[in-house]
């Protein structure tokens, strides 16, 4: 997995934490145990009443053990999104 990080590295990822939140920001590093440090990041927080909402949280480390999937965005296809205009259910935490 470490491996596949440092392809990402200095790259816009989205992070899908196990408590459900949704973690957007620049990949600064990582360790072997797949703790993050992300830079100028924000939460996305998702509900069926209003569109999406964005929480600014700056510099922020994100512990790998409460990671569920790490992914790179599509800088051209988050541009074309209007995210007022999504409406999405909050995400459950994942039950081990």
């Amino acid at each position: 997995m470490t491996s596949v990080l440092e392809d990402l590295v200095d790259k816009e990822i989205s992070i899908l934490t196990n408590d459900g939140r949704n973690i957007v920001g620049l990949l600064k590093g990582y360790d072997q145990t797949i703790n993050v440090v992300l830079h100028n990041c924000h939460e996305r927080v998702y509900s069926l009443g209003e569109g999406v909402q964005r929480v600014p949280l700056g510099l922020y480390i994100v512990r790998g053990d409460n990671i569920g999937v790490i992914g790179e965005l599509d800088e051209n296809l988050e541009a074309e999104l209007d995210f007022s205009l999504i409406r999405a259910e909050p995400m459950k935490a994942i039950v081990h």
